[in-house]
């Protein structure tokens, strides 16, 4: 396809639904084999987004075994026993269509953007990579190297870049969420092939997994090609491992300092927060919003433009299936000492969890979520992934429509309380970033 018209499909693809407000309408069903699949039609442009999440991610793996669920996100892209190596993305780039993927602690999510006459292509390709993937040696190596220069450009030679690893092995010292998704490239090299092909037999699985597909299609014909594609495919009747962890509760703040290839220091708090979807997650959610988004946040519009301490400041939650944790961060000004800037982190911070917010500021935040909600599923490929979420994490595919309901329950008491419950001194590890000495 000719790069305008590979061009015109990608501004279909970004425009496609916006500002939908409407309830969105699906067809949900089980295949024998445990696959669960949903079905979204939306006519008004003629693409379609065939993806499959499957409800895996680090933390499935084994502590010796660390980066494998991201590991096998490159890997399923090598082939299948019908699919030559090196030919999964020709296929797709041949159709004028686009693909990626990504993997998560707790998932890892395939997607193909294609023309909606090619909806036949993108279900082969993911029933390839369910049924007859090419887990070997040879493809293993590869993606070895791969992964590896992943690591080198977004973790080791990026700066700031090994907060998160940091982080999560001093907030967590049972749950497998001490271990971030990119994993250890020891343990990669260390994993026989017999290893990569267990792995991908026990979770890469149809009733391990949830076939979503939105945009130009009929409902009926679609189900007839999933049918062909995907019925046939065996259930693994082995139990899936799912880490059932209680991660001991905080008792005392983890201070560490860290020397990086930076040049401004950077204050990073971690605090310990509820799972996706119960009732304090939504509260602590809307807090970040009040904190980090947008200039008029009050850690921008404090510690970055008032008091000029900080470049930048923010925070956002792990929107995790198990507690997870929340981070709120700010890298200093040119002069500003690492220790001044948390004493200002924690002033904003000590305000929340004491005063409630004024109601012009909590009608603002209301309307930011309601924003973010409807932006979110504003997209063909945006619906089809929360269409996923929602059933994969919370078994109600129906919260792509009332989910909004919840964050809008949410009162500035309970911000307020969330605040006080969560952003406590005692529960949070302190990173402080400081660039590296220099030597003579």
């Amino acid at each position: 396809m000719k790069p305008i018209a590979v061009f015109f499909l990608f501004m279909l693809f970004s425009f496609s639904g916006i500002a939908q407000i409407n309830k969105i309408e699906y067809t949900e069903y089980d295949l024998d084999n445990g696959l669960h699949v949903i079905l979204h039609q939306d006519k008004a442009t003629p693409i379609v987004v065939v993806s499959v999440m499957y409800h895996v991610g680090s933390k499935n793996e084994q502590p010796d075994r660390t980066g494998f669920a991201h590991f096998f996100e490159h890997l399923l892209f090598e082939g299948s026993e019908n699919i030559e190596r090196g030919e999964f993305m020709k296929y797709i780039s041949s159709s004028g269509g686009a693909n990626n993927a990504y993997t998560s602690q707790d998932k890892t999510y395939y997607y193909e953007l294609l023309p909606s006459n090619q909806l036949e292509l993108g279900l082969w390709l993911e029933s390839e990579r369910m049924l007859h993937a090419k887990v070997d040696i040879e493809g293993v190596e590869t993606q070895r190297e791969v992964v590896k220069e992943e690591r080198r450009m977004r973790v080791d030679n990026q700066p700031y870049g090994t907060f998160q690893e940091n982080a999560m092995k001093k907030a967590f010292t049972k749950h497998p969420y001490r271990w971030s998704p990119i994993g250890s490239m020891e343990h990669l090299n260390a994993a026989t092939e017999q290893d990569y092909i267990d792995f991908y037999n026990d979770f890469y699985t149809p009733n391990n997994a949830v076939l979503s597909i939105a945009g130009d299609i009929d409902i009926e014909q679609t189900r007839k090609l999933i049918d062909k594609y995907f019925a046939t495919i065996p259930i693994k009747t082995k139990e899936i491992y799912r880490p059932n962890i209680v991660e001991p509760a905080m008792t005392r703040a983890v201070v560490d300092t860290v020397y990086d290839n930076i040049q401004l220091p950077a204050a990073i708090n971690t605090y310990r927060i509820p799972a996706l979807g119960t009732k304090d997650f939504y509260a602590v959610n809307m807090l970040n919003t009040l904190l980090s988004q947008g200039q008029s946040s009050r850690l921008n519009k404090s510690i970055v433009d008032e008091q000029q301490l900080a470049l930048f400041a923010g925070g956002f939650p792990f929107e995790l299936e198990d507690p997870g944790v929340a981070i709120v961060f700010a890298i200093a000004n040119m002069g500003i000492d690492v220790d001044q800037l948390q004493v200002a982190l924690d002033k904003e911070l000590m305000k929340v969890q004491t005063e409630l917010i004024s109601e012009e500021e909590f009608q603002k935040l209301r309307n930011q979520v309601e924003s973010n909600f409807i932006t979110g599923n504003a997209r063909i490929a945006g619906i089809a992934e929360s269409l996923a979420n929602y059933y994969m994490y919370y078994g109600q595919t129906d919260l792509i429509n009332t989910e909004l309901d919840r964050f809008l329950a949410v009162t500035k008491e309970d911000i307020r309380s969330a605040a006080a419950k969560y952003y406590n001194v005692n529960n949070r590890v302190i990173l402080k970033y400081l660039p590296k000495p220099t030597t003579p």
